[in-house]
């Protein structure tokens, strides 16, 4: 969405820029679907986080993909509270664009949403995506508890495998805790739908991601 000359090292929290004690404004409904962007979520669902380059063309994957209830973009993985989108941009925030993928594991896995998640971008080009170059377009799967963390890594090394057979670099995705995810502006979620010919910058490799022998489909 930028291509201006930016920052591609985190900041420190010294360097950070404040932020703010209380959230952003955004929508409420899933422009979509109309399903709340931030609950009440159905019992037994789940919520999964990734970010992958621009959000508006990876909101865009999860939102069509069966099993997938509602999306949202934001930012995680940083330093400043309640950023806004132009402090993110700034790269002096540390925040990584993310999207909230709320589903029904009756339907599909999280190994399966790892998998789509791979496939749909680059996962070998480090605080970039494409043209879009800067810390907020790194590539990060953010779980929450062990069992996540062990599907996404195992996905992530067979993955890994397949793209260095294609030729491909290692892949610098992070898979951490990413702590708070702060809700972006109305307007960017589910651009693409408000906006049917907007930016989207992502593409895959055009290689398979596999998922089996090793990979538990949580």
């Amino acid at each position: 969405m930028f291509w201006s000359k930016k920052p591609l090292d985190l900041p420190t929290p010294e360097t950070a820029l404040k932020g703010r004690p209380d959230a952003i404004p955004t929508a409420r409904l899933h422009h979509v679907n109309q399903n709340p962007l931030k609950g009440p979520y159905p019992d037994g669902f789940r919520t999964a986080i990734f970010a992958l380059g621009c959000f508006w063309g990876a909101e865009r994957a999860f939102w069509r993909t069966p099993g997938v209830w509602v999306t949202a973009v934001g930012y995680l993985a940083g330093l400043t509270p309640n950023p806004t989108y132009e402090e993110v941009c700034s790269g002096r925030t540390g925040h990584t664009e993310g999207v909230l993928v709320v589903y029904d594991p009756a339907v599909i896995s999280y190994a399966d949403l790892v998998k789509l998640f791979f496939e749909s971008h680059d996962p070998t080009q480090g605080m970039r995506q494409g043209n879009d170059v800067g810390t907020q377009y790194r590539s990060g799967i953010y779980t929450s508890d062990p069992q996540e963390k062990a599907v996404a890594e195992a996905v992530k090394a067979s993955y890994g495998s397949a793209l260095k057979a294609k030729g491909f670099g290692p892949i610098t995705t992070e898979i951490i805790d990413g702590g708070p995810f702060y809700f972006a502006e109305d307007y960017h979620q589910q651009y693409l739908s408000k906006n049917p010919g907007g930016y989207c910058g992502l593409g895959g490799t055009g290689v398979s991601c596999p998922i089996g022998v090793g990979v538990a489909a949580q």
